[in-house]
């Protein structure tokens, strides 16, 4: 199976079986790039927020791992504020084919309510974790979700 029967099957069954906390659209009628918007999972600092999330799938998906950058900005250790790069070992070393973009925002997903600050892209948020002060942390990316993310739309 090719790259884009591929990701016209993964589009076919995510229209199918529609997930509440994520949408995901192509962009431009381009099967190698995507939009997601995906919900801050609850009990967390990034309840109610929504992050737009731009996906590329590289000419070779699934064999390689697509890239996602967060669109809306988040204070988050494993999300890069200025780019929006992700730290996910999913989308590196641990990629498997068998997943798909669905499940990959699943994963962002519960990356948000679990933050790894061992490897963290954004070290402010890192910092905090690591010195155990997740009331700040929590602070931070509270304030950042009302400020960026209440009012996210595709």
């Amino acid at each position: 199976m090719d790259s884009r029967q591929r990701l016209l099957r993964e589009y076919k069954e995510y229209q199918k079986s529609p997930d509440e906390e994520i949408t995901l659209t192509i962009l431009e009628d381009n099967l190698f790039e995507w939009v997601a918007l995906v919900n801050g999972p609850t009990n967390s600092p990034f309840e109610n927020g929504k992050w737009k999330l731009k996906i590329k799938c590289p000419s070779n998906y699934p064999i390689s791992p697509p890239s996602i950058h967060f669109v809306t900005k988040c204070f988050h250790p494993n999300v890069d504020f200025k780019s929006g790069e992700v730290c996910l070992d999913i989308l590196k070393t641990s990629w498997s084919p068998v997943w798909t973009l669905q499940y990959l925002c699943r994963a962002i997903i519960t990356l948000l309510s679990e933050p790894n600050a061992d490897s963290p892209l954004n070290c402010d948020a890192g910092n905090l974790i690591r010195s155990g002060d997740m009331r700040g942390f929590n602070s931070m990316a509270r304030m950042y979700t009302i400020e960026s993310a209440l009012q996210t739309t595709l």
